[in-house]
């Protein structure tokens, strides 16, 4: 055990830091397990997928895996639910814009004019 105040502090910190990395690694690592499941048992996985992605995401924001771990991970997933058809095609798409929708141009400014100042004349 540390002698010094500031010492035992790291040691209380990192002991509930360590709990809540291994919450949110465990939580991430059954939510796989159950996209993983329904796509073997040729389920539709299109909301445990988004589920899976979703804790991944979370567990990148709080610096439990890497950036690039996290990729691969989806990649795999994402690999895993074409190669076996359990994804409904276009279910992610539904959050996009519709084809009516008409684009807005941006609005040009009009320049506008600085007011002449007057030059200053040297003091004799």
């Amino acid at each position: 055990m540390p002698i010094i105040k500031s010492a035992r502090k790291r040691v209380r910190v990192a002991a509930k830091q360590s709990i809540q990395n291994a919450k949110t690694k465990r939580s991430m690592k059954e939510s796989i397990k159950a996209f993983k499941t329904a796509v073997a048992d040729k389920k539709d996985s299109t909301k445990l997928q988004s589920e899976a992605f979703s804790a991944v995401d979370t567990a990148v924001k709080k610096d439990v895996i890497s950036k690039n771990r996290a990729a691969r991970l989806k990649s795999q997933l994402n690999d895993l639910s074409k190669a076996a058809g359990t994804t409904k095609v276009g279910a992610k798409s539904a959050k996009a814009t519709p084809k009516t929708a008409v684009k807005k141009t941006p609005v040009k400014k009009t320049a506008v004019k600085k007011p002449a100042t007057k030059k200053a004349t040297p003091k004799k």
